[in-house]
């Protein structure tokens, strides 16, 4: 792409997944009251985020993503904030001591508000009505004035992710994240679960060692990297008149930043090479993911990466595989030779979620854990034999204790979705759930460490 890049530059282009808004003042009203507002992220910290992520594609370290599916202003509270943090360091905590990898945290938080849909409508009935795209377009509630997208809900969401944003740096930067706090991050449901006494046993064995640690003069209070931690934001940049109105040069280097997130990326019905996203991420300095679904094939991939990381740069570009627990041996194994073999620099990491979903009997859209579970496995399975590394998970997840996905520890059936389902988009791992996740991804890190060889395991 040879034309000169501008924040608004992607108007020029074709553009998929984005609503018709019913007053076009209204919505340039918005936009140029957003780009008014402070930034929600710093050029720095994005910069930082970009740094760590160089060591996960140097096989360095290991980058855990995730959070909601979808964020809602109904659901957006302190309670539910803190329980996901919690969890998030709890996933992190075995990552990094029973896997021996450090862990670059990057919650789906404080801007997942969008939804790329399969279809435009809706149909209830003999009623038709636009689908719901995330609160920041319209609403869940399947009337006519709801599902009429409002730019108004921007603003909504600028301030719900500020909110968001103000607890997740408390929580960083204050003191939860102390490792001092291991055996309290404990969730009460995860107390009772079959987990529990897997866990208990890893927060002893961390408390042994920082009572050994401490013996020897280190300590949470000498060494604040042991009371704090670096925790990043991320989402997908779908609606673009909002990312544009959030986008800001940097006043040290002079580069665009998206300041709405440290991290965005391009969904996997959005990466049309002369499409309006991804002229939007050729042009800012932010670290960037591209979702890589079975369509995507390796030369179209290669020509993406040009476009999207020209420089090649470290930490720049995170390829995030979704396909279908039965499809990674299928698809995955192309595109990391075609990658390897040009000496592309990329964050490989794996979404088990969104390749998996079925629809249950009982009517429910539903994931079940052994088919994420296996697409986890197969992804490290495939980055063995290519002698690449298998970088990161990417994870839909709730520190509640939802029914949304069937099987785990605690065997969900299909007829307790219904107990507490309660997802606005896609279906979540609970806490147990993705719990349950870190400890078999820690397994294999250590495996993948060690240099021991793996069985690859099909997909039933």
């Amino acid at each position: 792409m040879t034309e000169r890049w501008t924040p608004s530059s992607w108007r020029t282009k074709p553009i998929q997944q984005v609503p018709v808004y019913p007053d076009p003042e209204a919505l340039q009203a918005v936009e140029e009251q957003l780009a008014g507002f402070p930034p929600l992220v710093f050029a720095g910290e994005a910069r930082k985020l970009k740094k760590a992520l160089a060591k996960v594609a140097a096989g360095e370290a290991f980058l855990l993503q995730g959070g909601d599916c979808a964020e809602s202003f109904a659901e957006h509270s302190a309670d539910n904030i803190r329980d996901f943090f919690r969890l998030f360091l709890q996933m992190a905590v075995v990552l990094t001591f029973a896997g021996a990898s450090p862990v670059v945290k990057v919650g789906r938080i404080a801007g997942q508000f969008a939804k790329p849909r399969s279809a435009p409508t809706e149909k209830i009935g003999d009623v038709e009505l636009p689908s719901y795209r995330g609160d920041v377009i319209n609403g869940i509630e399947f009337t006519s004035e709801a599902r009429t997208p409002d730019p108004r809900r921007q603003l909504m969401v600028y301030r719900q992710a500020a909110a968001t944003l103000n607890l997740l740096r408390a929580f960083a930067q204050g003191g939860y994240a102390n490792l001092d706090n291991a055996h309290r991050w404990m969730l009460g449901f995860v107390k009772d679960s079959p987990q529990s006494g897997r866990y208990q046993e890893l927060a002893d064995r961390i408390t042994e060692a920082l009572d050994f640690m401490r013996a020897i003069g280190v300590d949470p209070e000498t060494h604040p990297e042991m009371r704090t931690t670096d925790f990043y934001t991320s989402h997908e940049a779908l609606l673009l008149g909002y990312e544009q109105a959030m986008t800001r040069v940097d006043s040290t280097s002079g580069d665009w930043y998206a300041t709405s997130g440290h991290m965005i990326w391009i969904g996997d019905r959005t990466r049309q090479l002369d499409h309006a996203h991804v002229e939007y991420f050729r042009g800012i300095r932010n670290p960037i993911g591209l979702k890589c679904g079975p369509s995507l094939k390796p030369d179209e991939l290669l020509k993406l990466i040009d476009v999207l990381n020209p420089e090649n740069e470290p930490g720049r570009l995170t390829l995030i595989g979704r396909f279908g627990a039965d499809k990674v041996f299928e698809h995955l194994p192309a595109l990391v030779r075609a990658v390897k073999a040009e000496g592309r620099t990329v964050v490989w990491s794996c979404d088990p979620m969104h390749g998996n979903t079925v629809k249950a009997a009982s009517g429910y859209k539903t994931r079940p854990f052994d088919l994420i579970l296996q697409e986890v496995k197969n992804f490290f399975a495939v980055h063995q034999a290519e002698g690449t590394y298998a970088g990161g998970i990417h994870l839909e997840m709730t520190g509640k204790n939802v029914t949304e996905c069937t099987g785990g520890a605690r065997a969900i059936t299909d007829a307790e979705l219904q107990d507490r389902y309660h997802t606005h988009c896609d279906p979540r791992l609970n806490a147990e759930q993705a719990l349950e996740l870190a400890f078999l991804v820690a397994e294999l890190l250590k495996a993948e460490r060690a240099g021991k060889p793996r069985q690859a395991e099909a997909a039933e």
